[in-house]
């Protein structure tokens, strides 16, 4: 009888784990990073020179420019709460130049520079370099934060490119520029408790539902989002993790019990006994 219990006890277990592995598979799937550019025609072929002329890319697309060493190069992309961008570029030099110094940097939407977890921000190309490349990963996007914080917040990201020591028989010349932007998508590791009303995208402040004429007077909103559209900020996989956590402890509860409760009234006891 005891036996025939331990085999029940042991099933259950065995079918929470499966249940458990089916519900990890998703969010596995989800944090792998963006996929390859796609390579289309749709990608920008030129930079914006300040943060209101900036070009607008989305994820996963290789967008180009051609400038003159000395110009800022601006471009903008969305990025939702729980992602971690990563925005690498390339400066294509002519055959002829001298060392120079070249820097990207990633603003949000409120303009405040953020800082790269990793990469190489500032590099120095050498006078034989036919290109140099810079990357920059940033903090994972929080769906809230304090005011007084600098986390990156959901929204439209700038991204400036410009060279930052260049001798002046350099300045002007031609050179090209290559920008991909990715995300991994961090899960509910990065998730917290809080949601802002609404993103930080251009013209957001001026938006209006209630008078549709005024909101055509109104600043003109970014045109760029995440492929899903911007998050609620409530949602995350954390929901799926307690869920399964309240389902283990109840099997492991009813395990407990058919494993520990014994045979019942042995038979040679007497019921008045």
């Amino acid at each position: 009888m005891r036996a025939g219990r331990t085999v029940r006890a042991v099933r259950a277990l065995s079918a929470a784990a499966v249940l458990l592995g089916l519900a990890t598979t998703p969010a596995a799937a989800d944090s792998s990073p963006a996929a390859d550019p796609s390579g289309d025609g749709d990608a920008p072929t030129t930079a914006g020179t300040s943060f209101r002329t900036a070009t607008e890319i989305e994820q996963g697309q290789r967008a180009t420019a051609n400038g003159a060493a000395g110009d800022y190069l601006y471009w903008s992309f969305p990025a939702d709460a729980g992602q971690r961008p990563t925005v690498r570029t390339t400066v294509k030099l002519p055959e002829t130049h001298a060392a120079q110094t070249w820097r990207v940097d990633v603003y949000d939407g409120l303009r405040r520079r953020q800082a790269c977890q990793w990469g190489a921000q500032t590099r120095t190309a050498a006078a034989d370099a036919s290109s140099v490349e810079l990357a920059c990963v940033l903090r994972t996007v929080r769906a809230w934060s304090e005011p007084w914080a600098n986390d990156p917040l959901p929204g439209t990201y700038y991204v400036r490119l410009t060279v930052v020591d260049l001798p002046t028989s350099d300045l002007g010349v031609r050179v090209g520029a290559e920008i991909e932007v990715g995300s991994k998508d961090m899960g509910g590791a990065a998730a917290v408790d809080g949601s802002l009303s609404e993103p930080l995208v251009p013209g957001v402040a001026m938006k209006s539902g209630a008078d549709e004429a005024e909101e055509d007077r109104g600043a003109v909103l970014s045109a760029i989002e995440p492929e899903d559209g911007w998050s609620s900020g409530w949602w995350s996989d954390r929901w799926v993790w307690t869920g399964i956590g309240g389902v283990l402890a109840a099997l492991a509860g009813v395990g407990g019990y058919a494993l520990t409760r014994g045979r019942g009234r042995p038979a040679r006891v007497p019921p008045g006994a």
